[in-house]
């Protein structure tokens, strides 16, 4: 990176509270890249050779087995991916790919050991980021285990509703084939998800959602903090 790139990243959650020294000496080993939409940026099975953070943009991470893909999670701005692997050295269990135009920060991963080893302000910021990931797949583990695939998109439909400040009506932020894989079934299952979603005053049309009665979903939903506060 460039110096003049360095106050771009700084604010990142897992830099608060590090020794700025130490900040500067990772930063002049990274990389700050833009990628255009589709790109593969981590490959399941292929070592860890950079701690990724996501700047600007929405990724993708996902899985596959055999002719069998599904969608993991979806990272926003100041979003890692995939730290237990760099922490540990070993290799990549999921894939990454750029799910909109992204900005991506590559920290060398020997970079970020090292920095783990000298920083205690830097070892707590990737335990607490792991902490977090590893609720969120306890979460998601039982939002896929305890809820129908049509709980899962009307908990899905209001938390995306509440994050882009409770607008009637919205676009969907990426296809519906991601969708589905990220709520754990198959598209045509989300469709009929959709179309009996109607008696709750869910209007759907291509890519655009309208949320007509925000109670009525949520009758259906019952959204519960230990699955659905993102705080919790």
């Amino acid at each position: 990176m460039r110096p003049d790139e360095f106050d771009s990243v700084r604010g990142l959650r897992i830099f608060s509270g590090v020794d700025a020294m130490h900040v500067d000496a990772m930063l002049r080993v990274s990389f700050l890249q833009r990628f255009p939409l589709g790109v593969e940026l981590v490959r399941e099975g292929e070592p860890a050779d950079f701690l990724h953070v996501v700047v600007a943009g929405k990724v993708e991470i996902f899985s596959g087995y055999r002719d069998r893909e599904t969608t993991v999670a979806v990272l926003g701005p100041g979003q890692c991916f995939i730290m237990a692997a760099v922490v540990l050295d070993r290799i990549y269990l999921k894939s990454a790919r750029s799910l909109t135009p992204a900005q991506i920060l590559l920290i060398p991963a020997d970079a970020v050991r090292r920095c783990f080893e000298e920083d205690a302000a830097f070892a707590r910021c990737l335990a607490t980021d792991l902490a977090s990931a590893y609720r969120m797949v306890v979460k998601e583990l039982k939002n896929q285990k305890l809820r129908s695939g049509l709980e899962r998109l009307a908990n899905w439909l209001l938390a995306h509703h509440a994050e882009i400040g409770g607008d009637q009506r919205f676009e969907l932020p990426f296809e519906k084939k991601v969708l589905a894989a990220r709520l754990g079934m198959a598209p045509e299952v989300l469709s009929r998800a959709f179309a009996a979603l109607v008696p709750y005053k869910v209007k759907v049309k291509g890519p655009l959602i309208e949320i007509r009665d925000v109670e009525a979903l949520r009758s259906l939903a019952r959204p519960i903090p230990t699955i659905d506060d993102p705080s919790a």
